[in-house]
């Protein structure tokens, strides 16, 4: 016998995917369309799967790591991940199952990416994305938590820009309040290796094919009252852990620090 869904009984279950479908989501109208278009999804699986892969592994060592839990995830979800590159969003949406990717939707500066007809084109055909305004201007306010809402996942680097020097910075907490506010699962995931492939100021990989990993973590719900700082810190701890367990295979050398220990 089914549980009817505003049985409170509903509250308790842990399944990621009867979480996603229990809260159910709005069906996109308007400019939000083409975010769930199934032929545009047909077209970015050719483009990321199939050209762009090729340009990544012309260049890189690429490697990825799936929890199994993830494939469980139905439905929209928030996909939280550190950046250390330009490699960090091809990877992600190369590397995370197509069940889960294919209406994955990146956001992008809407003062670089959307103000030039073949920049926009080129974002929202490889990477579904949205834009994020940069200039206080709050046109598109609103947007992530619409796209959530209307069945599109995101990814979001909160760590606000790229790291400088390879150490992850403090994450602010928008990720985990916009899960929080939609009633969504996050998915963790740790790029490894990307920094030291490609750090900020280059404009293509060093020499060499240097490896370079995503892990995809166990998914994540926040806990009944925990505010978004206080789970973004959860998810912050989780993808350092990721990064920090998975160093010394994808890398093939210590994490540095662990050297001086051993």
């Amino acid at each position: 016998m089914s549980t009817p869904a505003n049985d409170p009984g509903r509250r308790l279950i842990r399944s990621l995917s009867e979480r996603s479908r229990g809260e159910g989501w709005e069906a996109p109208e308007g400019d939000l369309a083409k975010y769930r278009s199934r032929w545009r999804s047909a077209l970015r699986f050719v483009l990321q799967r199939g050209v762009f892969r090729l340009v990544v592994r012309s260049a890189i060592t690429p490697s990825t790591v799936v929890h199994r839990r993830v494939k469980t995830v139905r439905g929209p979800f928030v996909l939280v991940a550190n950046h250390s590159s330009h490699t960090d969003a091809p990877m992600l949406a190369q590397g995370l199952p197509w069940a889960q990717a294919r209406f994955l939707s990146t956001g992008v500066a809407a003062d670089y990416f959307f103000r030039v007809w073949y920049r926009r084109f080129f974002v929202r055909a490889l990477f579904n994305a949205f834009p994020i305004d940069r200039d206080g201007s709050r046109k598109n306010s609103g947007f992530s938590r619409r796209l959530l809402r209307s069945g599109v996942p995101i990814l979001v680097f909160p760590e606000g820009g790229r790291q400088q020097t390879g150490r992850m910075a403090d994450f602010k907490p928008g990720g985990a309040a916009l899960a929080i506010s939609v009633g969504v699962p996050v998915i963790p995931a740790a790029m490894v290796g990307a920094h030291e492939a490609m750090p900020k100021g280059r404009s293509w990989p060093v020499p060499g094919r240097p490896p370079v990993g995503v892990v995809f973590g166990e998914p994540m719900l926040a806990e009944e009252g925990e505010s978004a700082v206080a789970f973004m810190g959860r998810i912050r701890e989780r993808v350092q852990a990721l990064y920090d367990e998975n160093y010394e295979t994808i890398l093939g050398r210590p994490l540095p620090g662990d050297e001086e220990s051993a």
